[in-house]
């Protein structure tokens, strides 16, 4: 089997998730009384949710069957149509741009499992097993958060997150399914990799604004240039990984890849706006001081546990290394809980922590 490229169309589709991240993202920036509210912290993680999803499904489809055709570039086309309009509609308020949001992201979900039920037509034994499994199946979700558009404004979010909910466990779900038509590994890992590189870039976003609003002081400047080093030290570690340590021809559903770059992804949009909200202030020190942490502990078990079984026989960190580095984090966050560490400080800290994980697991 010849192994498959990532296309000029897919880094496209890609890109146009961008705009989609950073308004996810945004959600934290919304600081009152010197925290971030539940509420927002809420609605971060339910804008995020179907983001990823809709932006999983159609990858992992094209991953399995696609092919550089025209009718799948038309395909992904009128997706990234939809894309536009749910990006539009990302806010704050849900309420106000609700009708907007389902539109997109229904079109995304349903010409995804549309292209399902094409696609087993096409194919034979087991290809076409997997293909009318994902077709049917993925229809209960959609239809459940369609019914959301008939109900009030409490009621419709559980409708509607119901709907994504069992769309997400469906491929748990056939998981037999999948495994009897695995994925192509470097494929997925490249693309996966590809959107890890967005929210980087979102980091890198986070020390402009740091820049343009203090106006280039010595401080900020300070301060920009360790947060750099940060992401660095974090982009070394994800992609000396992923480059050089995991096995890529390993035959597999994919499951670990996709649902567990979902909290790295949560983890890495949290760095990003921690970046932004350490060095402006308006949070209360032991608040800020939790979610920059903990931003990192999730990343850090994510990575752990997506790459782990992936990762060369030789190559796999023992689970003592882990519980060590784990046991590092702790001993950082209570040092400054204490003793009240400034935000360089605090980002020193971090930078020598991913340096010594990166070297220590890759």
């Amino acid at each position: 089997m010849l192994e498959k490229k990532v296309t000029w169309l897919e880094l496209f589709y890609d890109l146009l998730f961008v705009a989609a991240v950073s308004k996810a993202t945004h959600v934290l920036l919304h600081v009152e009384h010197g925290s971030i509210s539940p509420e927002h912290l809420g609605k971060f993680i339910l804008i995020f949710i179907p983001i990823w999803w809709a932006w999983v499904g159609q990858t992992v489809y094209v991953n399995r069957y696609g092919e550089d055709r025209n009718t799948q570039r038309v395909a992904m086309i009128v997706q990234m149509f939809f894309v536009l309009i749910m990006i539009a509609s990302l806010d704050v308020n849900f309420d106000a741009n609700y009708l907007p949001f389902l539109i997109g992201y229904i079109g995304l979900r349903a010409l995804t499992a549309v292209q399902y039920l094409v696609t087993a037509r096409a194919h034979t034994h087991h290809k076409r097993e997997t293909a009318s499994f994902f077709g049917k199946y993925f229809w209960i979700g959609i239809v459940i958060s369609c019914l959301s558009l008939f109900l009030d404004s409490g009621l419709r979010y559980v409708v509607l997150y119901t709907g994504i909910a069992i769309d997400i466990l469906v491929p748990i779900i056939g998981r037999r399914k999948l495994v009897i038509t695995p994925i192509q590994t470097a494929h997925l890992l490249e693309r996966f990799a590809l959107f890890t590189l967005i929210l980087l870039g979102e980091s890198v976003v986070s020390m402009i604004s740091v820049l343009q609003e203090q106006h280039f002081t010595i401080q900020s400047i300070v301060y920009t240039a360790l947060s750099f080093m940060l992401v660095i030290a974090v982009w070394w570690q994800y992609f000396e990984n992923v480059e050089r340590y995991v096995d890529k021809e390993k035959q597999t559903a994919g499951q670990t890849i996709m649902y567990g770059h979902l909290f790295i992804y949560l983890s890495l949009s949290m760095m990003a706006a921690s970046l932004q909200l350490l060095f402006l202030g308006g949070l209360e020190y032991t608040f800020i001081l939790c979610f920059v942490f903990a931003s990192v502990l999730l990343y850090f078990w994510s990575v752990m546990f997506t790459f782990h079984s992936f990762k060369f026989s030789h190559r796999k960190p023992s689970y003592r290394l882990m519980l060590s580095l784990t046991a590092v984090i702790g001993v950082l966050f209570v040092s400054d809980l204490y003793l009240a560490a400034s935000p360089q400080l605090i980002l020193d800290e971090l930078l020598a922590f991913f340096i010594v994980f990166a070297k220590l697991t890759a």
